[in-house]
């Protein structure tokens, strides 16, 4: 199975800052090694379509990753995507009715330090590429969300329904 990892940015990737001029320059992606380090055994292909704190992402980066969805030649895809943003985006492309899979997460503490969850994240995002139905969806804190229907909650840092 061919899956692509559309690489956005976020937490997963130390990435926070408070303003938008603030982005590292020359940083690069944790993904890479963290596939490494999951003896991840699929063919994978990466490719960073844009590399921001979710906090600054807008219709013009969901545009961009639709369309990298849209063009791809797999039909199975995980987008890594910062956490405060992640079910805005993941309506937004839910909406298209995309045949393939898609699948969004990212992780409440960076993919380098010692207490990340970025793991287990990437290995759920994973396995629920490769067995889910066409749509869109969000792996976090070790459930699977419809695109419509979930949220973060803000007081806890958890993903939920929105019911």
């Amino acid at each position: 199975m061919n899956i692509t990892i559309l690489i956005t940015g976020g937490t997963i990737d130390n990435l926070e800052y408070d303003h938008e001029d603030d982005v590292p320059k020359n940083q690069k992606s944790l993904i890479p090694d963290l596939i490494k380090q999951a003896r991840i055994t699929e063919s994978i292909e990466t490719k960073v379509v844009c590399f921001k704190d979710s906090k600054f992402v807008n219709d013009t980066e969901r545009e961009q990753m639709l369309l990298h969805c849209k063009t791809s030649s797999s039909n199975n895809i995980i987008i890594t995507h910062g956490t405060m943003t992640m079910p805005e985006t993941a309506m937004y492309l839910g909406v298209h009715n995309l045949k393939k899979t898609i699948v969004l997460f990212g992780a409440a503490f960076p993919g380098n330090k010692s207490n990340s969850d970025a793991l287990f994240n990437l290995g759920l995002a994973m396995a629920a590429v490769k067995t889910l139905a066409h749509g869109v969806y969000v792996t976090m804190n070790g459930q699977i969300f419809s695109h419509d229907n979930v949220k973060k909650n803000l007081e806890t840092g958890n993903f939920e329904t929105l019911s």
